[in-house]
């Protein structure tokens, strides 16, 4: 049956290299039921049921990636997506939790069709293999950034930001920022060692630390903003879910325009277009899995199996869902077909009864990992061609590299990037090696800029 399902033979592999390499890419991005919580709760939302939204979600889509295209590749609440939904849109922008998950259901929709119509595709494949190394660089750097903060790290001062005071407040933010270090320490240290699950080892030791602390009273919690690192032992409330579950369809328009909300649901398509199609090329580059032009044989159902865990994901209660970095880590262990990706879904649907476990793991504990993650994605700068025949393609990765943390937005980064990669190629008279599509785009994040 599973040769028949996931060829097998033909992929020159065998279901036991295929269940050990999700076993892998499961631990490699485990730490997304820890973080993803921690992030939307700062939007206001039950981390509970983030976490059981997240899991559910992960799972349907995972098995869409595993039956529909028959990939390596597991799926999960992108890292910068997230982001993206709590500190801009809520804390940014103002809007409700629910109005941001509306905005990514109608774009999960509107992305089945674009991906029906091959639309999705061809901007796949019409970005400048350059360009979209940049977006995943300038990803990594504004997922790092949110991850310096939530230790408490960078601090805001006249400066913008800078390092925090470890005398100050020692006892609470003081040590958690010393603690995020040391935890950083250490999943350095593993990962250099090639232990499988370094980053969720990394989360997990640091807590450990953390709750070591509490004992012999180093760390003391205010019970305001700094609580208990012991959790509450029991089983999961399953009931949680039903604080996100279809809420989404809960909004109240009265609270916003129909404008403002077209142009939320347009914020969304235009940062979770890009940073799948960066996300994906990132994969499948560390997978070796592109062809001499860049392009991802296959794709077609590889971005439906996207669009349907957003739409899933939003009705559930979580942010956009996208194919993650970390599935390279089970194409290293040997992972070929949907099998190893059918492992990892499993194993995400089983971590639901450990949600008390998640939910209680502190930011400062997750922080390392957010900063593990930008290095990974970071480490595709050096795949970027920066000689003096090449600068106008390397210029505009720079411009979206740099963007996306200054500006605290993945959708600058790549608007800049695509806005100047247009301008100075045809500045340089290489107009015609811009594609249509490119033109197309350019001129749409301009008049983003000006109406919206």
């Amino acid at each position: 049956m599973l040769e028949r399902l996931f060829h097998l033979k033909r992929n020159n592999t065998t279901a036991k290299t295929e269940i050990m390499a999700g076993v892998t890419t499961f631990m490699t991005m485990a730490y997304i039921l820890a973080v993803n919580p921690s992030i939307l709760a700062d939007a206001g939302m039950d981390a509970t049921a983030v976490l059981l939204a997240t899991a559910i979600a992960s799972f349907i889509a995972t098995c869409c990636m595993a039956f529909m295209a028959n990939l390596p590749f597991v799926l999960s609440a992108g890292m910068g997506l997230n982001a993206f939904l709590a500190y801009t849109v809520v804390l940014g922008y103002g809007y409700s939790w629910q109005i941001a998950l509306l905005a990514v259901f109608f774009e999960g929709l509107i992305f089945i069709v674009l991906s029906l119509t091959n639309v999705r595709e061809a901007i796949f494949n019409a970005i400048p293999l350059n360009l979209k190394r940049g977006v995943s660089v300038g990803i990594g750097l504004f997922i790092a950034f949110i991850g310096l903060q939530n230790a408490g790290l960078s601090v805001d001062a006249s400066t913008l930001v800078t390092i925090t005071s470890f005398t100050e407040n020692f006892h609470t933010a003081g040590v958690c920022a010393l603690l995020a270090l040391i935890g950083l320490f250490i999943t350095a240290v593993l990962y250099i060692k090639n232990v499988n699950g370094a980053i969720l080892l990394g989360i997990l030791a640091t807590w450990g630390l953390g709750m070591l602390c509490q004992l012999a009273g180093i760390y003391v919690p205010d019970n305001t903003s700094f609580f208990s690192l012991f959790p509450a032992m029991g089983m999961t409330d399953f009931t949680k879910l039903g604080e996100t579950f279809g809420q989404c369809f809960s909004v109240d328009f009265s609270a916003i325009s129909v404008m403002n909300f077209i142009v939320i649901i347009f914020s969304f398509l235009f940062v979770d277009l890009f940073d799948t199609l960066g996300t994906l090329v990132g994969v499948a580059t560390k997978a070796k899995m592109l062809d001499e032009e860049g392009r991802l044989p296959g794709i077609k159902p590889a971005l439906m199996a996207d669009a349907v865990g957003t739409t899933v994901g939003a009705v559930l209660g979580t942010s956009t869902v996208t194919t993650f970095v970390e599935s390279a880590s089970g194409v290293a262990a040997g992972g070929r077909t949907g099998l190893t990706a059918l492992t990892s879904a499993l194993l995400f649907l089983l971590s639901i009864f450990f949600a008390p476990i998640f939910t209680a793991i502190p930011s400062f504990a997750t922080a390392p990992a957010l900063i593990m993650v930008g290095f990974l994605m970071v480490g595709t700068v050096s795949e970027i061609r920066f000689d003096l025949d090449n600068l106008t393609e390397a210029i505009p990765a720079y411009l979206a590299i740099i963007a996306m943390p200054l500006f605290y937005s993945i959708s600058e980064g790549i608007s800049l990037g695509i806005i100047s990669y247009v301008l100075l190629n045809v500045a340089a008279g290489n107009g015609k090696k811009i594609s249509p599509l490119m033109y197309v785009l350019s001129v749409l994040f301009v008049l983003k800029y000006i109406f919206l």
